[in-house]
Order: structure tokens, then C-alpha cells, then sequence
């Protein structure tokens, strides 16, 4: 004689405010900000999107939440030592961490309810900074002129409308096919004798930016 035992409910995960975070980045890396409702979130999540409301206001501060870890994933810079090396560090951390959160560029500076990583990572910054002689002034020229070439940069790439070399080819014949040959000399030598070399990719040029930038900041402070 055998028996039969019921099978027991799965147990439901609490809904706390790690995990709609993590499920609302998720949502986010996937489709984009359109992707992210607070109905969306709640379906993914398994709940009504009223229950969200137990954790966060409204969508912004879902959104405070989700740059906030973003600015977790980013390397901090070490107060003292070498601050090039930091500030380089930094930056190829900050290039990265949009290129795997590409909706997050128009928001990590939006932010007017800042979470402890976002506030710790500019602190840390200007920390850097003071620390290797820039004074205050000095300072805020250089977090802007990093910040202006880093979230532009990683723009820029992000919305090339090409990946490799053959889609280069491709669109270089496209785009210049209805103009006389010889119409832009120097744009068609620069695709033909560098863009289309094998292996070339836009993305490498940053670091090369990078140090030009680092490079004249350090020289403008030695220079104070």
C-alpha cells in the first residue's frame, strides 16, 4: 500500500529592496528604461506593483537605487599614491561599467536623490585629487574635463552605426556613393588608410585620449 504526500507550496521570497533593485537593473540591461515600470517590475517580481510601494516612492527612486549600483561596480580611486594611475583606473572602470548599462548614461550625473555609493564615489574623486596638490578650483577642472571625455567618449561609441571593419566598408560606400569621387578626399583616406586596417576599433582610441588628458592636467598642476 503506498501513500501519497502532498507536494508543498514553494515558498515565496520576501520582496525586500536588494532584490527588486536587482531584478529593476536587469529589466533595464535587457530592454532598455522602457523596459522599467513599476507594473513591469512587480510582474517580473511576481507581486502587484502596489507592493513595491512598501520600498520606493515612485520610479525615480527605483532609478536613484539602479545608478546607485552602477556607481558600486565602479573601481574608487585610493587617496594618495599615484593619481594618474587612479584617475586612469577610474576611468576605464566608469567606460566599462556604461558599456554593460548602456541606459544608464543620461542618469549617473541626473541624480537629486543620491545613493551612499554615487556620493562615495565623487567624494573619492576629489579626495584623489586634493590629495596629489590640486586645490579646489583645480580640482573641479579636472573631474570635468575626465567626466565631459569619459561619458562622451562611451556615447560616441555607443551610438556608431557600425561594429567591425565590414561594416565600415559598407557604410563608407553608402555614405559617400551619392557625392562625386573625390568630394572629401581626407574623409575617404581616413576610412581607406585607417578605419578599414584590420582590427581596428573605435573603442581603442580612448585610452589613447585618456592619457592625452592626463597628461596636460598633470602638466597644468606642476605648472600652478
Amino acid at each position: 500500500m503506498t501513500t501519497c504526500t502532498a507536494a508543498r507550496p514553494r515558498e515565496r521570497q520576501p520582496l525586500t529592496r536588494e532584490r527588486v533593485l536587482d531584478t529593476a537593473l536587469r529589466l533595464a540591461d535587457q530592454g532598455g528604461l522602457e523596459a522599467l515600470s513599476m507594473r513591469k517590475l512587480g510582474q517580473a517580481l511576481g507581486v502587484e506593483a502596489m507592493a513595491l510601494y512598501y520600498h520606493f516612492a515612485n520610479k525615480e527612486r527605483v532609478l536613484d537605487g539602479i545608478v546607485d549600483l552602477v556607481f558600486g561596480e565602479i573601481d574608487v580611486p585610493a587617496i594618495g599614491g599615484d593619481w594618474k594611475a587612479a584617475m586612469r583606473r577610474r576611468a576605464i572602470s566608469v567606460r566599462d561599467a556604461l558599456a554593460r548599462h548602456r541606459w544608464a548614461i543620461g542618469l549617473m550625473e541626473s541624480r537629486t536623490n543620491p545613493g551612499p555609493a554615487n556620493l562615495r564615489h565623487h567624494d573619492a574623486v576629489i579626495g584623489c585629487l586634493r590629495a596629489a596638490g590640486f586645490d579646489m578650483a583645480m580640482a573641479a577642472h579636472a573631474y570635468s574635463a575626465l567626466d565631459a571625455y569619459i561619458y562622451g567618449f562611451a556615447l560616441t561609441k555607443m551610438n556608431l552605426p557600425f561594429e567591425s571593419t565590414t561594416d565600415i566598408a559598407e557604410m563608407a560606400e553608402t555614405m559617400l556613393e551619392p557625392f562625386p569621387l573625390g568630394e572629401y578626399p581626407n574623409l575617404a583616406d581616413f576610412i581607406s588608410e585607417h578605419a578599414m586596417k584590420p582590427g581596428y576599433d573605435f573603442g581603442d582610441e580612448f585610452e589613447y585620449g585618456l592619457d592625452v588628458i592626463l597628461d596636460g592636467l598633470d602638466r597644468a598642476q606642476n605648472s600652478v
